[in-house]
């Protein structure tokens, strides 16, 4: 059934998060056309060749010309170049958003340069796997995932409402908070993991006592969990680096003081205190599949690859 939302929808990038957009949008038939811009032209032939969208062009300037949805999912770093080469050729009352997992830094990077006639509403769909490329998206990646808007002072409540309902038909579940905070709050939740796993995965790597073929033959759950998040996407996860530094810096920060505080408890066989810790994470874990953010399920099989994150 159709339910058209926006007569035309542009893609700015490519990725994991822009094909799998292109998936739904024609899966839900929510637009009468999708441009997909890309400066790689790698990228861009290959979602020619799967279909994701109805016209293909290099410049993002020439992709916008009448858009009323412009979605931004490029790296966090390269925000501010978008929105300077778009700026001239949106559509007056176009609504502009992106996907990225920093706020406060896309918001200085691209507001700036956003018109004063069209909506620029940043936005970020915690979703993902560690795949990327236009290969990497499917349909229903946003099922039953929070998408977070940190609108700006004085947005357009009729334009907030049709994104709303826009990421609610991709079958995201909408809240909206203030840059800063997202920022904090992604921190700890997406941007620590991470660094965490990259680090992990590359003290393995440095090991001169374990060869490369013991890691990858013996690995169990955990270490085998944490090269799939050390898998991802370099490019993105510089930029959020570079782009969260702060919340960044406090987060490791606080880490490395209950690194320490565990590693003190295990010199000292201070085994009350680990049982506390180790009690007190595993009710965290209850909590989370309680949410419907995970399954109670075995791990080991699991297809992580096409699994929401």
């Amino acid at each position: 059934m159709s339910d058209i939302q926006f007569d035309r929808i542009c893609l700015i990038g490519i990725g994991l998060i822009g094909s799998s957009i292109a998936h739904d949008l024609r899966r839900l038939s929510l637009t009468r056309e999708i441009v997909v811009a890309d400066h790689g032209a790698a990228a861009l032939k290959r979602a020619e060749e799967l279909r994701l969208g109805d016209r293909y062009l290099a410049s993002a300037a020439d992709a916008v010309r009448d858009a009323d949805l412009v979605i931004v999912c490029v790296p966090v770093g390269a925000s501010e170049a978008v929105a300077k080469e778009i700026a001239g050729s949106l559509k007056p009352g176009a609504i502009v958003t992106d996907v990225g997992s920093t706020k406060a830094s896309v918001i200085a990077q691209m507001q700036p340069h956003m018109p004063d006639n069209v909506n620029f509403i940043p936005g970020h769909p915690l979703a993902g796997t560690e795949k990327s490329g236009p290969d990497a998206g499917f349909p229903g990646l946003f099922e039953g995932r929070w998408c977070i808007f940190t609108p700006l002072p004085g947005t357009n409540e009729d334009a907030l409402r049709k994104l709303r309902r826009f990421w609610e038909t991709l079958g995201s579940k909408v809240d909206e908070m203030d840059a800063e905070h997202h920022d904090k709050v992604l921190a700890i939740v997406s941007h620590l993991p991470h660094l965490i796993a990259y680090n992990i995965v590359g003290t393995a790597d440095d090991l001169e006592t374990v060869t490369e073929s013991e890691v990858i033959k013996y690995s169990a759950s955990g270490f085998r969990d944490f090269t799939r998040l050390a898998a991802s996407d370099p490019t993105m996860w510089r930029d959020v680096c570079l782009h969260n530094r702060d919340a960044i810096l406090e987060m490791l920060a606080r880490f490395s003081e209950d690194l320490a505080y565990l590693q003190r408890a295990i010199r000292w066989g201070e085994g009350d205190k680990i049982f506390d810790l180790f009690t007190r994470t595993r009710a965290i874990r209850r909590s989370i599949v309680q949410a419907g953010q995970d399954v109670d399920a075995p791990d080991f099989g699991r297809p992580h690859g096409l699994e929401k994150k």
